[in-house]
């Protein structure tokens, strides 16, 4: 103990006993082990969340790919149409037509690699280059062309007066044997009486086939072709005929020289180009009494694979004929399709045969004509009738058949991709501009078509909903086809899976429902109610899609989306899916945008969808539900009326201080100019922005009263007739102008290169909506019943007399008309919706 306690005392340490060292080496190898845990816990974790991210990356691709797979995977419902609803089999009598309005003259069949036939001419012994005519261009400069009469099923008669002669192209269908039957053209060519020399011109016929058949040149004697025999899979053996030109109806013309071409072409949009390169100025004109002068003919048969076709190019060549006959002014020739499978024909459809054939034909147009609107019984006269009839058979004859792949640009993909194939059966707003098919002028279009042939509207709606994506979008602008894709400037040929168009097809399933109420055991309502039977999952799809998709930044508001995005370069950038284009809107685009126009086409598209369910005894609870939300006129109040503007008005980011300024470019001195850019005129921003209601006041701020959302004793109503009835703002002589006189906007070029569009000409699209609506209103009762009613009959003289004396004196229906002086102007001729005009004078809304 002693020793313990000196050990104490003297401040040594006392071992730890053996037992307490071992504890102490455990609880370090405890720590150290603790550490080694911790550090695996950590790396395991890594590794985990490594795979989670991984996992997580692999999921958002393979969502993205799905997301980008659905823009261009077609709706999973039972298509509305048949594929094969367009054969000759099925469909006989519509199989052949006018399918081409992008050539001045040619047909078709509604398949997808028809065998095509077309018109080509050349005004010979001109001191100028060579003005081959073939498809419709304004700069070809035609005093006038268009159809005069064409019921869309049988036959067409069309003037074309080009500078020193008209050619009058007519056509007759004969139906008979497997493939769609017969027809015959008959092209008569006569000077103008201001001409003192009769022109000799050089007509071109021919025939293209498109990737499948074969066609074989018959020659009679040294060189005319007199005939082509071919085979293809819808057309069966065939056989072409050229007759022999003819001055009146049967005696032959003096003096004529033949030509032909035989090759192949890579693409019907390259006949144009093979033609002009097979030229020649060798060849010898020499009528007996006059002198001898060289023409312009097609050289011997040749290979143009080498010219016409890039390395590049792997698509199937096909045969391509062409047969030239030049000839004196006045003549007469006639072209014969004889279906090898008509095998019992009481005659060939020429001569007297086709003489009687067409004029069966243009008494019953006429006698359908009057029946159906009724003009001369309104007290139109002969000239207005005649000009109503030529409106209808442009439309009808610009009815077109194409077959082809989008190019689809999808948020979820880097690079745009190609639709799958499909074929459209449409007309088409002008054949010079816009040949192919528009969603927003269709429901336009078919409004119209819808009084003369209700199964032609059925059809072409049924490929449009025929087109749509599972998601429920529809390509706005339809370009198929390689003809198609041809006239398109290239910044327009993607179409972005975000973007919508007004769904004016709801304006024509209205009237179709109302054909249908009226009379509903007759056998075109009961084809109509299996056709909306067909289309109403589509329909269902579409309309959900507009309802989310374009959804605004409040509950009930909407949004167009796909605006332009550069605010440097634009006054006002564009809102092109609007189907209104430079119109002003915000001036600083953004989400939290609300657009008037598209809440009341919605207000329109649900109270469709009510009625097509109520038709087919479907739930309709939501669409009920969205509609009388949509129709609420305090509703619409509030997300869009104005009390400073005293008008209905779009919101967003917004100044009126903007204008277009040429931007400086520093040049130093005795540096050359053109190595330096180029000075543009970009936008200068002279206020901020705030959020606030648009100051513009036009077409967009009418659209409550023109899509009937309006209640008829609603204030607003008074403010929307007095302020179209006042010249300083809409109204003109001719028309609503598009933009007030007094908006600051007004006939503002858009870019040093957009002249304005929107923004103060008269558009018949427009109009014929206002001109429904003041109907509407002069038939219910309220305090501005009377109003309206004086207004309708105002404004429809105003746009009925000047569109027909705009044709009177230019030969041309336009796409807009200046609101000064009730000129015609923009594309022409635009015998799309233009020719609404016919229901104005004809007063059928409905």
């Amino acid at each position: 103990m002693g020793r313990q306690r000196k050990t104490l005392a003297s401040g040594e340490r006392t071992p730890l006993p053996q037992k307490d060292k071992k504890h102490t080496a455990l609880h370090r190898r405890g720590k150290n082990k603790n550490k080694v845990d911790l550090r695996y816990v950590f790396i395991i974790s890594l590794i985990g969340l490594c795979i989670l991210r991984l996992i997580w990356v692999f999921y958002l691709q393979h969502l993205r790919s799905n997301m980008a797979k659905r823009v261009v995977t077609l709706h999973p419902s039972p298509r509305v149409i048949d594929a094969n609803s367009t054969s000759a089999a099925v469909s006989p009598e519509r199989f052949w037509g006018s399918y081409r309005p992008q050539v001045y003259f040619g047909m078709k069949t509604r398949s997808p690699r028809s065998t095509v036939t077309g018109l080509m001419w050349i005004r010979q012994f001109q001191d100028m280059d060579v003005n081959l005519k073939h498809t419709c261009k304004q700069e070809d400069r035609l005093l006038s062309y268009g159809w005069l009469m064409h019921d869309g099923l049988s036959f067409g008669v069309q003037e074309i007066r080009d500078s020193s002669f008209t050619l009058t192209t007519e056509f007759v269908k004969r139906g008979g044997g497997d493939h769609g039957g017969d027809w015959t053209w008959r092209i008569t060519a006569n000077q103008d009486s201001s001409v003192s020399q009769a022109p000799v011109i050089s007509l071109m016929f021919y025939a293209a086939a498109d990737t499948q058949g074969s066609l074989e040149t018959h020659i009679e004697g040294k060189d005319r072709l007199s005939s082509i025999t071919g085979f293809s899979e819808e057309l069966g053996n065939f056989k072409i005929t050229f007759h022999k030109p003819v001055a009146g109806q049967s005696s032959s013309v003096k003096y004529a020289r033949y030509n032909y071409l035989k090759t192949v072409s890579p693409g019907l949009e390259k006949l144009t180009d093979i033609v002009k390169s097979s030229l020649s100025h060798r060849f010898v004109y020499h009528p007996p009494s006059s002198e001898e002068r060289r023409y312009i003919g097609l050289d011997k048969p040749i290979h143009h694979q080498h010219q016409q076709q890039p390395a590049a190019d792997t698509r199937k060549e096909s045969d391509f004929v062409v047969h030239q006959v030049t000839v004196q002014t006045p003549f007469q020739i006639e072209v014969l399709f004889e279906s090898g499978s008509f095998r019992h024909r009481p005659n060939q459809l020429a001569g007297a045969t086709m003489t009687e054939e067409l004029e069966k034909r243009k008494s019953a147009f006429d006698v359908k004509f009057e029946k159906t609107f009724g003009l001369e019984s309104k007290g139109f006269g002969p000239a207005q009738v005649k000009f109503s009839k030529a409106a209808l058979s442009n439309m009808l004859g610009g009815m077109g058949y194409f077959y082809g792949q989008s190019v689809v640009q999808s948020l979820h993909h880097k690079y745009p991709l190609l639709y799958p194939e499909g074929a459209l059966f449409t007309a088409v707003p002008s054949r010079s501009f816009f040949p192919r098919g528009f969603l927003w002028d269709e429901g336009f279009h078919q409004l119209l078509l819808s009084k003369w042939d209700p199964q032609v509207t059925r059809e072409s709606i049924s490929h449009w909903l025929d087109l749509i994506n599972i998601d429920g979008w529809i390509p706005r602008e339809q370009i198929l086809g390689d003809e198609a894709l041809s006239k398109v400037p290239a910044e327009f040929v993607v179409q972005q899976n975000e973007n919508a168009n007004p769904p004016t097809l709801f304006l024509v399933l209205q009237e179709l429902i109302e054909q249908f109420s009226s009379n509903p055991h007759d056998a075109s309502s009961r084809e109509t109610f299996m056709f909306l039977r067909r289309l109403y999952p589509r329909l269902k799809t579409w309309f959900d899609w507009y309802n989310t998709t374009q959804s605004g930044p409040l509950p009930n508001s909407y949004r167009w989306r796909g605006r332009d995005n550069d605010t440097n370069l634009f006054l006002n950038p564009k809102t092109l899916t609007s189907g209104l284009d430079d119109y002003p809107r915000a001036s600083h685009p953004s989400a939290h945008e609300r657009h008037v126009d598209l809440r009341c086409w919605m207000a329109l598209a649900s109270g469709t969808m009510v009625s097509i369910a109520r038709l087919l005894g479907e739930p309709c609870h939501e669409y009920e539900q969205t509609h009388r939300v949509l129709s609420n006129n305090s509703l619409l109040d509030e997300l869009h009326w104005s009390e400073q503007l005293r008008a209905f008005s779009d919101y967003g980011n917004h100044t009126e201080a903007v204008s277009l300024q040429r931007e400086k470019v520093y040049v130093p001195p005795g540096k050359p100019r053109h190595q330096f850019p180029v000075e543009r005129l970009v936008r200068s921003v002279h206020r901020d922005p705030k959020p606030q209601y648009v100051n513009a006041f036009g077409y967009v701020s009418l659209f409550p009263f023109l899509l009937h959302v309006l209640e008829a004793k609603s204030s607003k109503l008074e403010h929307i007739l007095r302020d179209m009835r006042d010249p300083d703002k809409l109204w003109t002589p001719y028309g609503l102008r598009s933009l007030s006189r007094a908006d600051p906007m007004y006939l503002k070029w858009n870019t040093e290169h957009d002249a304005p569009y929107w923004r103060g000409p008269v558009w018949i699209n427009v109009n014929y909506l206002a001109v429904r609506a003041l109907h509407h209103y002069s038939n219910l009762e309220g305090p501005y019943q009377e109003e309206a009613a004086v207004l309708y009959h105002e404004l429809r003289t105003n746009i009925i007399d000047n569109v027909y004396r705009q044709y009177a004196k230019t030969g041309y229906i336009w796409e807009q008309y200046d609101d000064g002086t009730g000129r015609g102007l923009g594309s022409h001729p635009f015998t799309g919706w233009s020719a609404l005009t016919v229901l104005m004078m004809a007063e059928q809304y409905y």
